[in-house]
């Protein structure tokens, strides 16, 4: 037993090492395609160009990305995974609108593994997804995806596995509306200092007590038609 430990400690070391290296290089591309779309414009930003800035060659890229804006967007993919991950923790007693809106809120307060909002340049990348037909596409397809993870996480948490139930996509697609709408407001904000959309967080708050409010609202008019 001992003569086989120091082999299972040495393997699990090179794998650690060779994770970490491959989380540098990803990391590296997508702080590159981002640098670049912002520096010369998407069209004018080539695959290439931002291997070279990564320092890796042109065929490392491709194993990592299909392309150039899911390369630049890869900080939404990383944090569609992290609200995956914080919802999945929630007590299971929370209702899963509220359980969903409190783990968007672990993730923006977050210091170990920070959102993205918090980090340099993000937020004219952004504001691009607008105006850039594809950077667009690329965003809705990464959205989707952790949309569909938040699905399955919210129908485990209510006992279901019926397609025909709608509780679970319609919470979820309710509660990453609210995340978006006030991601957008955000990103438009960008060089407007006194707009008073500076602050993600508190601008995240005020949507979901808009959608809080507007669901009481419409439950209590509804309640009195005849």
């Amino acid at each position: 037993m001992k003569a086989t430990e120091p082999t299972t400690l040495a393997g699990g070391a090179t794998e650690d090492r060779r994770r970490r290296k491959a989380r540098r290089t990803r990391n590296a591309l997508a702080a590159a395609a981002l640098e670049l779309i912002l520096e010369r414009g998407l069209a004018a930003t080539t695959v290439e160009a931002i291997a070279e800035r990564a320092d890796v060659t042109r065929r490392t890229f491709s194993r990592y990305f299909a392309g150039k804006e899911d390369a630049a967007l890869d900080f939404v993919r990383g944090d569609g995974d992290r609200i995956n991950e914080l919802l999945r923790a929630r007590p299971a007693a929370e209702p899963p609108l509220l359980a969903y809106r409190r783990a968007v809120t672990d993730w923006l307060a977050d210091r170990e593994n920070p959102a993205w909002h918090v980090r340099p340049q993000v937020r004219g990348l952004l504001a691009l997804v607008d105006t850039e037909p594809a950077l667009f596409a690329a965003y809705e397809r990464i959205r989707v995806d952790a949309q569909e993870e938040s699905v399955r996480i919210l129908a485990g948490r209510l006992g279901t596995e019926d397609a025909r139930d709608p509780r679970p996509a319609v919470v979820v697609d309710a509660a990453a509306g609210v995340l978006s709408a006030a991601l957008r407001i955000w990103a438009r904000a960008a060089g407007a200092p006194d707009s008073g959309a500076g602050d993600l967080a508190a601008l995240v708050e005020q949507a979901y007590d808009a959608l809080t409010e507007e669901a009481t609202s419409a439950a209590a008019h509804l309640g009195t038609d005849e």
